[in-house]
């Protein structure tokens, strides 16, 4: 920065805007104008490459000119020649002058000479005899130069059209170099007749050429004949100044309506910076925010959110993550919080009976306390496994990749496992599901976690030789498992909390610590991570009596 300040030491919200301001608007709003105002561009600059328009004005220009010229051969070819013998006519040259003076007196801005077939010049329209036979030259007018006419613009315009290459049809012998042959320039007279001479329905060629003065000249050659002999040559030249006039006049209608173009374009490119690139910033400016922890709620400004395009789905995501992100930071806080008062509970209990172990001699209390620190050492290796298979469910499950697993085979297998190690007295359980066939999309190995502690579940709370129910079937678009037991079901102010993380409603007489109360908490991060659902409900009987528990778990097939 020119003072010395370093970006790193201002204040965030000030380095956070010029951060974004440097990198995001003005780039940006570069490749707008670059995209919109290029091909305008490129289009304007072919309009204005207009050598065929011009080819065509000057075409026509020459074939004017040659016909012109060609009316004036006729007439000296008639009238101004006398017959020495009957193959030698040859041009009178007082004759020639006055008549190529009448016939060039209409147009003042043309000049024509007549050349002996020897090369000399009989008669010049420029050529005036004055009083007392003095004679004078007149040169073609000069017209007015673009550059005192239209200024610097005239200027800039000659400038560019000299480095503008040229095309020109091969028909036109053409120098439209600047610096080109000036007035004086004529051709050579002598090859020219020779060559009309040799070929008489061969064409004379045009020469056309830029002066130094940048006058735009065309020149034509006719050969004078009497009697079918060549007695001269007369060459024509005028000043194409309404091509020049034509070429300008379009160009500049180019560039006007160019110039039109190119402001709107610049509107449009800063509206579309303004509908785009400002919106962006913003968005930027929200996650700037939330990275520094100042935006929770409302960070994506609410018009952003309102928009009914690409943008306004860009700031609905960042909302919902933002939203998610902070969801997830309270559940890892209220996760630590609630691991650090489980944690405690064991540990006060060791405690105290090892400070307690320290004050007493009786060896049958010390044999029970410490009876009771291996049941909280117990404890706590617990809920340390159960806390760690917690914390790792999200991120395994979001690392890997869900395929089709056969819920029906696995409900069988389990069914089949529970059945052969079923001790005395422990339920036994129903199952309602065919034998194959039920796909859903998930990981095996959390699934099969989730049904163990759905089946243990109702293992623990099932009366002696009870009955644990367990079906599975298809659903519209989901595949639905139900797990159900004949226990005391669960309390009706507990259902909403039974999922809850180290939440136990345990049976009576079970001894207290055997369940970390993560289970649940469990089963339903994996059911969810799954794009499932898991809900836990109490049976009841006709007349309304609790007869047992059933949780449900649904999720979409395979």
């Amino acid at each position: 920065m020119p003072d010395g300040t370093n970006l790193g030491t201002l204040a965030p919200d000030v380095a956070v805007d010029k951060r974004f301001r440097q990198r995001l608007v003005s780039p940006l709003l570069r490749r707008i104008l670059l995209v919109n105002a290029l091909p305008l561009a490129l289009l304007v600059a072919t309009l204005l490459y207009l050598d065929q328009y011009q080819n065509g004005l000057l075409q026509a220009t020459v074939s004017a000119l040659r016909e012109q010229a060609r009316i004036y051969a006729g007439a000296l070819g008639e009238s101004a020649v006398k017959e020495e013998s009957p193959d030698n006519p040859v041009l009178v040259p007082e004759l020639a002058r006055r008549l190529l003076r009448r016939l060039t007196d209409p147009t003042p801005d043309a000049q024509a000479k007549l050349y002996a077939p020897d090369g000399q010049v009989i008669a010049d329209s420029r050529v005036r005899e004055g009083p007392g036979g003095a004679i004078s030259s007149e040169p073609l007018p000069p017209a007015a130069q673009r550059g005192e006419v239209l200024g610097t613009m005239g200027y800039l315009y000659d400038k560019a059209l000299a480095l503008l290459p040229h095309k020109t049809e091969p028909r036109l012998v053409v120098d439209l170099t600047e610096g080109g042959p000036g007035l004086d320039w004529t051709p050579d007279v002598k090859e020219e007749l020779r060559l009309s001479g040799s070929d008489q329905n061969r064409e004379m060629p045009a020469y056309i050429r830029r002066t130094n003065d940048n006058r735009l000249l065309v020149t034509v050659s006719v050969p004078v004949e009497h009697n079918r002999h060549n007695v001269g040559i007369i060459l024509l030249t005028r000043e194409a100044r309404e091509v020049d006039d034509s070429l300008l006049s379009i160009r500049v209608s180019i560039l006007a309506l160019f110039s039109i173009a190119l402001v709107l374009t610049l509107v449009l490119s800063w509206y579309l910076s303004l509908t785009i690139a400002r919106p962006i910033l913003r968005l930027a400016r929200a996650a700037a925010q939330m990275r520094e922890g100042k935006g929770r709620e409302g960070s994506v400004p609410d018009p952003l959110l309102q928009r009914h395009d690409e943008v306004g789905v860009l700031a609905v995501a960042l909302s919902e993550s933002a939203g998610a992100l902070w969801a997830r930071m309270d559940a890892i806080e209220q996760f630590a919080a609630d691991v650090a008062h489980e944690l405690k509970n064991p540990l006060s209990s060791m405690r105290s009976a090892i400070e307690t172990l320290r004050r007493i001699e009786d060896p049958a209390q010390q044999k029970r306390l410490l009876a009771i620190i291996g049941e909280d050492v117990t404890r706590l290796d617990r809920l340390i496994s159960d806390i760690s298979d917690a914390s790792r469910v999200d991120a395994e499950l979001s690392r890997t990749a869900t395929e089709k697993v056969d819920v029906a085979k696995i409900l069988n297998l389990l069914a089949e496992i529970h059945e052969a190690t079923r001790r005395e007295g422990d339920a036994h359980i129903e199952l309602d599901a065919p034998t194959e066939g039920l796909f859903v999309q998930a990981v095996e190995d959390r699934l099969v976690q989730v049904l163990r502690n759905l089946i243990g579940n109702a293992q623990s709370f099932s009366p002696p030789n009870g009955r644990i129910g367990l079906r599975a079937q298809e659903t519209g678009t989901v595949i639905e498992i139900s797990v159900e037991d004949d226990g005391p079901g669960i309390p009706e102010a507990r259902l909403e909390h039974i999922f809850d993380r180290f939440y136990s409603e345990r049976p009576k007489g079970e001894h207290f610590g055997q369940h970390s109360g993560l289970g649940l908490s469990i089963s339903r991060q994996i059911v969810e991570a799954l794009k499932g659902r898991i809900t836990a409900e109490n049976r009841r009987d006709v007349i309304g009596n609790v007869i047992g528990a059933r949780f449900v778990v649904w999720l979409p097939k395979g």
